[in-house]
């Protein structure tokens, strides 16, 4: 399938001019744009353009609040609660980083929850902001839609509920990076087969009484399966506690699946918390620690089949070096879907190079 590539710039404008022609304020599309790129140039191709259909839908149909006004429920030194008042999740997620940098660097840590969100994205890019801070930032959040089922049943209560860690270090390339699911594979790589008309691999999902489901267009009949069995599903119920129920935000049951639902108010919880390194080690004794434990693994003797070890992150930073020169690729499928962005959104359509 061919697949076109075009410039962060291309993309980012064109982004935001959707969501500017949505009726979104001029300053908060600007952000919402720059946040989806980032996912774009990290290699997160699941988290950033591809889903701008997804979200003008929503936009379109009421489900998202255009003017939101977000407001602390809680605020205290250290930890606090944030009302996003059905915004676009990027824009709560962004303002949840802010306030928990500016708590880490007063107290030494910043612990942010918040509730009714929406979507953000990948959760890198906000554990990244943290990083960008010379913090440590650690990101936790609830799925925008129950795909898997407790470990040994066939109910899908729980997400893929993601966490994400980003720890600064004094190498050029960036921090450690790790942003992962708590299933095999994220759902949004399940939506990218079904675009592409491509099967999933043996492992990703399972029928209910199950057997491997490999059409991605059935994904609505099986579960996704956790990481490392029943240890990724604990961890899944222990980040649906600490992102959404401590959040007072939904969780099991209550979950709106939004890739269904474009009006439902999703209640999407969602944590961000900073750490500053300076009120522990050091800041300084922390990444002359990582780079020496870095240098180590990656000048380790790898198995005979292995070219190199890479730690966390590698991918993402050798993503934004590539994308950052050839562009962001832009398969076929995507570029119509976002001819259908311009269509609801009245704008000329997107400009291949």
């Amino acid at each position: 399938m061919d697949t076109n590539h075009l410039s962060a710039e291309v993309v980012q404008s064109f982004i935001a001019k959707v969501f500017i022609g949505l009726g979104m304020p001029t300053q908060d599309a600007t952000l919402c744009a720059d946040l989806m790129v980032r996912t774009d140039l990290s290699g997160a191709d699941g988290h950033g353009v591809f889903r701008l259909l997804q979200y003008a839908r929503r936009i379109k149909s009421g489900g998202i609040n255009l003017n939101p006004q977000m407001r602390l429920l809680q605020d205290a030194p250290s930890i606090g609660l944030l009302h996003g008042d059905n915004a676009m999740g990027h824009l709560v997620m962004h303002r949840c980083a802010e306030l928990a940098i500016a708590k880490a660097q007063v107290t030494g840590i910043g612990w942010m929850g918040c509730c009714y969100g929406n979507h953000a994205g990948a959760g890198s890019t906000y554990a990244n902001l943290v990083s960008e801070a010379g913090l440590v930032g650690i990101y936790m959040a609830v799925g925008s839609a129950n795909h898997m089922a407790p470990w040994g049943g066939v109910d899908p209560l729980l997400s893929t509920n993601p966490i994400a860690i980003s720890v600064p270090t004094s190498n050029q390339q960036g921090p450690v990076v790790l942003d992962m699911v708590t299933t095999v594979a994220a759902y949004g790589k399940v939506k990218m087969k079904a675009q592409a008309g491509e099967p999933m691999p043996v492992g990703w999902m399972i029928d209910k009484q199950g057997n491997p489901l490999t059409d991605p267009k059935r994904s609505s009949e099986g579960t996704l399966l956790p990481i490392g069995d029943y240890k990724g599903y604990g961890l899944s119920l222990m980040i649906a506690l600490l992102a959404g129920s401590m959040n007072g935000a939904a969780v099991g049951s209550q979950l709106v699946d939004f890739n269904d639902d474009e009006t439902a108010v999703t209640n999407t919880g969602q944590t961000i918390i900073a750490v500053n390194p300076e009120f522990l080690a050091g800041f300084q004794n922390m990444t002359q620690s990582a780079d020496q434990l870095i240098n180590e693994i990656k000048s380790s003797k790898p198995l005979p089949h292995v070219s190199k070890i890479r730690v966390p992150g590698d991918g993402a930073a050798q993503a934004k070096q590539k994308r950052s020169v050839d562009g962001i690729p832009i398969p076929a499928g995507l570029l119509k879907n976002l001819h259908t962005c311009a269509e609801l959104a009245g704008i000329d359509p997107i400009q291949l190079n």
